[in-house]
């Protein structure tokens, strides 16, 4: 059977573990349409579900031992989407068989096992590529260029990240049906259960790393939380090394549209973005304001399927050494410990916490 999906003559062959909800809804979607990717393999423990899975891909080839396809010598690259806690396991099982690897965020749990696996990736010389998709938002991507070159020296960052009651609803709508198993591999202790620390991973670390990607690296934060009636509410005061301060806006879940963005002021200019549920795959509005000229950019990007963008841009990388704004192992770990600060200080009375300092986990 024929598809309609362009191939380029080199591709990246690619090995995809994990055919839960995360690999269901983004990767294993994203890889068969991927312009420079071919799905070889894919992986789970769950007969049952890697076999639905393999029926709608059409894989070469189909592992429920993860070793096994780390054994095979044509896959030069793994995608890692299973629960955080394996996450760098895996990588480094993955580094240490000689695959590169993309590893859906979180990148881990606790900052030294994310420093080990930075040790590892440096002496390999392997690419690791972190999930970050908001990175590849036309938008962003667009408001990145106009900071760096037109907006001055900034000032102030306010971002937000609030999601929202409805997003259940408009989710089962667009995304396709996702399968479960009872055979699926399941950590020991659900991470759902602790509601602070799930949303902190879960949705925080986008929050971060968009802050990190527009603004810069985080230095410092001191943060309060609030719970009640099940609606989690995080504001955290942050300082960036630019000398920028700003404030970041995390709550779970609001009572109206789906709300993410961020305001950003210079001394040349002013960015304003607004994002949208990420699986409507709708490419953030964007407002960049010139100061000087009094004029306004707002850029239209129509492909806003982000986790397609950020694969094709993995495999350029491994394949032909092209850069990319991807996120790399330290700006994994740096969003780990701007979770594990934020986590930190909320417990300690609102406290400023030095990100350099932050070690352990939650």
């Amino acid at each position: 059977m024929r598809s309609n999906v362009t191939k380029e003559e080199t591709l990246l062959k690619v090995g995809v573990l994990g055919c839960g909800s995360i690999g269901q809804a983004a990767h294993l979607e994203s890889c068969a349409k991927a312009r420079n990717i071919e799905l070889t393999a894919i992986c789970d423990v769950a007969d049952d579900l890697r076999g639905k899975m393999a029926a709608v891909y059409d894989p070469r080839r189909e592992y429920k031992d993860y070793n096994r396809m780390l054994e095979d010598p044509e896959i030069q690259a793994v995608v890692i989407g299973i629960s955080d806690e394996f996450h760098v396991s895996c990588a480094k099982a993955a580094i240490r068989a000689g695959k590169h690897v993309f590893v859906e965020k979180p990148l881990g749990v606790s900052v030294e096992e994310c420093l080990e696996l930075k040790d590892l990736v440096d002496r390999s010389g392997l690419t690791l590529q972190v999930g970050f998709m908001k990175r590849f938002d036309g938008g962003l991507q667009y408001a990145k260029t106009f900071l760096r070159e037109a907006m001055g020296e900034m000032t102030t960052y306010k971002g937000w990240y609030c999601d929202n009651l409805g997003r259940k609803a408009v989710t089962a709508n667009v995304m396709p049906i996702l399968y479960s198993s009872s055979s699926m591999k399941m950590p020991p202790v659900d991470a759902r259960a602790v509601r602070e620390r799930y949303n902190l991973m879960a949705h925080g670390s986008h929050l971060f790393d968009t802050a990190r990607f527009l603004a810069g690296e985080i230095t410092s934060l001191e943060a309060k939380y609030v719970e009640k009636g099940g609606l989690h509410s995080w504001l955290i005061g942050c300082e960036f090394a630019s000398g920028a301060i700003g404030t970041l806006d995390l709550a779970v879940s609001i009572a109206a549209d789906w709300h993410e963005g961020a305001d950003i002021y210079g001394t040349g200019g002013t960015v304003f973005a607004r994002l949208h549920n990420p699986w409507e795959f709708r490419t953030s509005t964007v407002e960049c304001f010139h100061r000087e000229t009094g004029m306004i950019d707002k850029p239209y990007v129509a492909d806003g399927q982000f986790y397609r963008r950020q694969l094709e841009a993995f495999a350029d990388t491994v394949l032909h050494g092209i850069p990319s704004d991807a996120a790399t192992v330290e700006d994994g770990i740096a969003s780990v410990k701007a979770m594990i600060a934020t986590y930190r200080s909320v417990h300690r009375q609102g406290c400023r916490i030095d990100l350099k300092d932050v070690e352990g986990s939650m």
